[in-house]
């Protein structure tokens, strides 16, 4: 189909463009700033573009219709968080009219004051620069300040609907900080998996490592853990693309995962009873096998990869503080 506008008198069909600008696969953002009494506000945003990296500048167009434009144009600050492949119910939360869209989500400060998704696929935390009148949107362009980014593969849309984006991670995508952290939580004779969303289950994971007692996995959901409880089990590659695991084991705190209320796609298994067939990868498969060994035989080792298979460095006798075994060794 052609439209043209062979002159002022033949304008252009609205709907016929909107469908035409809609054929170029996008990923989704969902743009956040500051009401002035600090309340957050939040939309479901595709228009969303890099500008410049001297200075660091990104674009995104904000509706003039929308209920939140005037806190966007005024706020002096706003996030981008562009979502990844597991997050399709958050873009439709933001898309609607909810007055409680951030009840969903988990979001933090980072630098700006701008509510950040700490579950999305890459965050962007920005001043704005400036603000341009486009017609029936602004279009802010804003400048980073902070940002930081994932491995999970992006949401994509096309033609309005989502659109699934096959990502391989190229060779040297991510720095060594950037590693997969796995952890394999017990609780009573089981072990926390969380489904792929394709049939199988992996470990769940966390963003960062914290020697506390909760634990905030991707996701959003936070468990208890004993802090007494939680090692270094293993370090391995998947594949030259991928980022690296490092996995912990850990205990669930409380009753025991059967008691425990848990998301959808979380499930405890027994330890004898886990679901070989369904493991993602042959390493994590390996790695689950060597763990339910380790636990029957009460004694744990900690595996690192390397060239000639992985070497495994065996660990004896019961955990004790760092400030006990200082305070006896200078004895």
């Amino acid at each position: 189909m052609v439209e043209t506008a062979a002159s002022t008198d033949v304008p252009i069909d609205p709907i016929a463009l909107r469908r035409a600008f809609g054929t170029f696969v996008t990923g989704v953002t969902v743009i956040t700033t500051r009401d002035d009494d600090g309340t957050p506000r939040g939309m479901t945003a595709n228009s969303f573009t890099s500008v410049s990296l001297d200075p660091p500048l990104l674009l995104v167009c904000v509706a003039k219709s929308a209920s939140s434009y005037p806190a966007f144009t005024n706020a002096g600050c706003f996030a981008v968080n562009i979502l990844h492949e597991g997050q399709v119910d958050v873009s439709g939360t933001f898309a609607s009219k909810s007055p409680d869209k951030f009840q969903s989500v988990t979001h933090d400060h980072i630098h700006t004051g701008a509510p950040v998704l700490t579950d999305s696929l890459t965050w962007f935390d920005c001043t704005t620069f400036s603000t341009v009148d486009a017609g029936d949107h602004a279009i802010l362009i804003g400048q980073v300040r902070a940002f930081g980014t994932s491995p999970t593969a992006p949401l994509g849309f096309c033609r309005g609907r989502y659109a699934s984006v096959k990502d391989p991670l190229p060779n040297g995508w991510l720095a060594s900080h950037g590693m997969i952290i796995g952890y394999l939580i017990e609780a009573g004779d089981g072990l926390l998996l969380r489904s792929d969303g394709k049939g199988g289950w992996v470990l769940p994971s966390a963003r960062r490592r914290k020697a506390d007692s909760q634990l905030v996995i991707d996701g959003g959901d936070a468990l208890r853990l004993v802090p007494d409880e939680t090692f270094l089990y293993s370090v391995f590659d998947v594949a030259d693309s991928d980022p690296g695991y490092l996995v912990y084991r850990a205990r669930l705190a409380g009753e025991g995962g059967a008691r425990t209320r848990l998301p959808a796609d979380l499930r405890f298994f027994p330890l004898d009873d886990l679901p070989d067939d369904a493991i993602a990868t042959h390493e994590l498969r390996s790695m689950l096998r060597r763990y339910v060994r380790e636990r029957q035989a009460g004694r744990f080792g900690i595996y690192m990869d390397s060239d000639d298979g992985g070497r495994i460095a065996m660990i004896d006798g019961e955990a004790r503080t760092w400030l006990q075994t200082s305070q006896d060794q200078g004895q």
